[in-house]
């Protein structure tokens, strides 16, 4: 009966326990170049490379190192999911970041066809490749 019992009690402690999905964006930077200037803002045509995983399990869902290029699109006016929208807000090219996005900044309810279920919290790791300023956006020196 002791070695059930001490079976048991070791199978309890490695038991993953399921985290908690975020109920606000977290932004995390794990790297941040020495050369860090021009910061993406609102309206900038940016270029990212991201890995996407589901939060619950870490399962990858989608990633732009697969494709072999980076995600373009217009920060900050409805082109991606909010948490993508203001998570990049601020980035230098070169930075990397890891997102941690609550379910209502990312697809909600209604989740991404069978890729994502819906009230899903997502990971992204991302990089900022590229950055093209709004024109006028910035004062010029």
């Amino acid at each position: 009966m002791r070695v059930l019992g001490f079976i048991a009690a070791l199978i309890a402690a490695t038991v993953v326990v399921a985290k908690e999905p975020p109920t606000e964006l977290e932004i995390k930077t794990t790297h941040l170049p020495d050369d860090c200037k021009l910061k993406a803002q609102t309206g900038d045509s940016i270029q990212v490379h991201y890995t996407g995983t589901l939060h619950a399990n870490g399962n990858k869902f989608d990633s732009s190192h697969d494709r072999g290029q980076p995600l373009p699109l217009t920060l900050g006016v409805g082109q991606v999911i909010t948490g993508w929208d203001e998570g990049l807000q601020g980035m230098c090219v070169g930075e990397k970041r890891t997102l941690i996005i609550p379910a209502a900044k990312a697809y909600g309810d209604r989740g991404f066809g069978t890729i994502i279920p819906a009230k899903s919290a997502l990971v992204f790791d991302v990089e900022l490749m590229g950055l093209t300023p709004k024109p006028g956006s910035r004062d010029e020196l």
